[in-house]
């Protein structure tokens, strides 16, 4: 069976080590191609279809309101099935301590049940925060594993630390 590394991730205007600073590409996204480099596994984004705010605070902003809303955004597109894969690693940043509205969007439209879910985040220093176990709550019949925290601004760092994990 084949593995699925799903990701969401924001370039652009982000903070890093206690300035905000100019992303090209977003974290989470160079961890999750890492992944795919050491697994070989499929690759996917979310993307909203509604973007956040380029800049940094409307950005939080934007994501703190979704979040007291519950709100599940509409997404650009789905894989065609997850029936193929045993392993998905799902990566995320962490907001406000757990897993950004359009990932809940993603996991609410697939049943997990017998899949494993290896869920790894990109931090400034909240680690995981409670994302494990919401994603627990959301995928039932999932397999969920322990995730893998990674310090933002050393990611370009952390190859050995996620091959490790892996």
């Amino acid at each position: 069976m084949a593995q699925l590394i799903v990701y969401f991730s924001r370039a652009g205007n982000n903070y890093v080590n206690g300035a905000i600073k100019n992303l090209p590409v977003g974290n989470t996204e160079i961890a999750a191609k890492m992944m795919q480099e050491l697994t070989g596994g499929d690759l996917f984004k979310i993307e909203p279809l509604v973007k956040y705010s380029a800049d940094y605070n409307e950005c939080i902003a934007e994501a703190q309101a979704d979040l007291k809303r519950d709100a599940r955004p509409e997404l650009e597109a789905y894989p065609d099935s997850l029936n193929n894969y045993d392993t998905i690693y799902l990566g995320y940043p962490n907001y406000w301590g757990t897993i950004p509205m359009a990932v809940f969007t993603f996991l609410e439209h697939f049943d997990f049940t017998g899949k494993r879910i290896k869920p790894f985040c990109t931090h400034e220093g909240s680690g995981m925060g409670k994302s494990e176990s919401d994603i627990k709550k959301l995928c039932k019949g999932a397999i969920v594993e322990k995730g893998l925290a990674i310090h933002g601004a050393k990611v370009n760092d952390a190859q050995a630390a996620i091959k490790k994990w892996i």
